[in-house]
C-alpha cells in the first residue's frame, strides 16, 4: 500500500495538478489509485479538487468527509455553515477506504498549521494518520520564509517528510528569489526538492500524465521502484 499526504505552505496555493498528476500517472502505470480529500472548500465556486480528477481518469477512485461551499479558510467556511468537523470521523472515513486501492493520496490543505476546528489543526490529521508528506510550494509568489518554516516544523513534529514539489515555476525565472529555491530548500530544511512543475492553466489528462513524468520524480515521491520508469 503506497500512501502519501499532499500539503502547502499557505492558504489558496493551487495544488490541483499536482494531486491529480500523481494519481492519474500512477493509476497509468497500473496502481489501482484513489485519492482522499478529508476536507474540501469552495465546491460552490468553482469544480473542486475532486472533480478534476474524475475528468482526468474516471477510474481513479475518490473520497472526502466534508465539502465546504465557500473557499475560505476551512475553519471559516465550516463555521458560516454551521458544521462542526471532527478529527474522529475523519478517522473513521480514512480507515473505510484504506485497503480499496493500491496507492492512495490524501490530498491536504494550505499548511500543517491550518485550523480546522477547536485544538484540530490539520497537522494532527498528518500524525494520526501516520503519513509521509510531499510539500507543495509555489514560486508564483515565493514565501521562502513561510517555507522554512513549515517544513521544519513538520520534522520537529517527527512528520516524515518525503520532499517538495515547487509548483507554477516560470520557464525563464528572473528573480532571484525564483531561481534560488530549489537550492535554499534543499539546504536550509536538508529536504529533497523532488520536482519542479511549470506554470499551466489547463491540461488535458494525457499531457498532465507526461508532464508530470517529466518533471517529478516519482519514485522519491512514493518510494518505490516502478519497472516501466526503472526501464527508461
Amino acid at each position: 500500500m503506497l500512501e502519501l499526504y499532499i500539503t502547502g505552505v499557505e492558504q489558496n496555493k493551487n495544488k490541483l495538478f499536482i494531486t491529480a498528476g500523481l494519481a492519474s500517472t500512477m493509476q497509468s502505470l497500473g496502481y489501482s489509485t484513489g485519492v482522499y480529500k478529508p476536507v474540501e472548500t469552495g465546491v460552490q465556486e468553482y469544480s473542486g479538487v475532486l472533480s478534476y480528477i474524475n475528468y482526468v481518469d474516471s477510474f481513479i477512485k475518490t473520497y472526502y468527509t466534508y465539502q465546504l461551499e465557500s473557499s475560505l479558510n476551512p475553519l471559516l467556511s465550516a463555521s458560516s455553515e454551521g458544521l462542526v468537523m471532527e478529527k474522529s470521523q475523519i478517522m473513521q472515513d480514512y480507515q473505510k477506504i484504506i485497503n480499496k486501492c493500491e496507492c492512495l493520496i490524501t490530498d491536504g490543505l494550505s499548511g500543517l498549521a491550518t485550523p480546522i476546528s477547536r485544538d484540530f489543526l490539520e497537522e494532527d490529521i498528518v500524525k494520526s494518520l501516520v503519513l509521509p508528506i510531499l510539500f507543495v510550494v509555489s514560486a508564483k509568489h515565493p514565501d521562502i520564509n513561510n517555507t522554512f518554516l513549515s517544513i521544519n516544523r513538520a520534522k520537529e513534529l517527527g512528520l516524515e517528510v518525503r520532499g517538495v514539489i515547487i509548483n507554477d515555476y516560470p520557464e525563464t525565472p528572473l528573480s532571484p528569489a525564483v531561481r534560488l529555491m530549489p537550492k535554499l530548500i534543499e539546504e536550509y530544511t536538508n529536504s529533497k526538492v523532488l520536482g519542479i512543475f511549470p506554470q499551466i492553466e489547463f491540461l488535458e489528462p494525457e499531457d498532465l500524465i507526461s508532464l508530470t513524468l517529466n518533471n517529478i520524480n516519482i519514485e522519491d515521491v512514493f518510494k518505490v521502484k516502478i519497472a516501466k520508469i526503472s526501464e527508461k
